[in-house]
């Protein structure tokens, strides 16, 4: 006899999987924390099969789990659609998403995503450019919505995350160690003078071994251990790590990443895309601290 998949307990299911617990995922879907948890045991038990299991890290897929995944997600995003496409007569239009390179993932390809799916009929262009000339560009009114990254951010921000800054080198890399300490930054990057400042404080020499307008020369130049470089914890890219100098580094300051939304003629169809990215960056262990614990520049 043909079972039929309840679309209900499989979105809870991705949910728990994506946000890693139940708690998250009960938020996201606006739902109970037990109505999340009996879904998932419903599911489970039609299928015969444990879908996820606890950990240190959370709720994490089991080798079953990983296979339903990928089936969910598509049945989900199919039904999405055509539920959308049948029903909706919410917004038109454009708008457009800034962010500098180093907050684009893991966070912002889920925001596209999600953000298409919830409005189709809304194209979106992704710009990615330094902080600096993205708020530029926000004040010109050329972008809708955009991501910063800040030592303080203006009172129309809203701070969706903190982390520290941390050391940046090749896997098992050793350039660190190197004296003059040879250095690989973009020279427009924001990280830039706070790393030389910080190593100037603790009288440790320096030399700007890669100085160039490209993320990707900086990024290849670290990968092949040539220089260090220095990016926010957990959003560095997988051909590089975090350096664990023992403290022969300096501690680097921390830095927000804060969001800006247009008041302009967009304003309503931008909120649409800001609680998407809202939703991406929850608070949580891994994300830093709620936005109301963090100070903004003064008026």
């Amino acid at each position: 006899m043909v079972r039929t998949l309840d679309l209900s307990a499989l979105r809870s299911f991705v949910a728990i999987a994506e946000t890693g617990g139940v708690t998250r995922a009960a938020a996201r879907l606006n739902l109970t924390q037990s109505a999340v948890s009996m879904q998932l045991k419903r599911l489970e038990e039609g299928l015969g099969q444990t879908l996820l299991e606890r950990s240190r890290k959370g709720m994490t897929l089991t080798s079953a789990g990983q296979q339903l995944m990928s089936y969910a997600r598509r049945m989900l995003e199919l039904n999405d659609e055509i539920w959308l496409r049948m029903t909706d007569e919410g917004y038109q239009g454009e708008l457009t998403l800034g962010a500098p390179h180093d907050v684009v993932y893991p966070n912002v390809p889920e925001v596209l995503r999600a953000f298409a799916r919830a409005f189709p009929r809304v194209r979106v262009s992704l710009q990615s450019s330094y902080t600096s000339q993205l708020k530029e560009q926000f004040a010109r009114g050329e972008v809708d919505v955009i991501l910063t990254t800040e030592t303080h951010a203006d009172p129309s921000a809203e701070i969706l995350q903190r982390s520290r800054l941390v050391w940046v080198g090749a896997i098992g890399g050793t350039a660190w160690r190197r004296r003059p300490l040879p250095l690989a930054f973009e020279a427009g990057c924001i990280f830039r003078p706070w790393v030389q400042r910080a190593l100037d404080d603790v009288g440790i020499p320096w030399v700007m071994a890669v100085d160039s307008m490209s993320i990707r020369t900086v990024e290849a130049s670290v990968s092949a251990d040539f220089a260090v470089h220095a990016g926010i914890e957990a959003m560095n890219p997988p051909h590089l790590e975090k350096i664990d100098h023992e403290d022969v580094l300096p501690a680097l300051p921390e830095t927000y990443i804060g969001l800006y939304v247009t008041d302009g003629a967009k304003a309503a169809l931008a909120q649409k895309l800001a609680d998407i990215v809202r939703e991406k960056w929850q608070c949580g262990p891994s994300m830093g601290f709620c936005s109301a614990e963090l100070p903004v520049a003064a008026e």
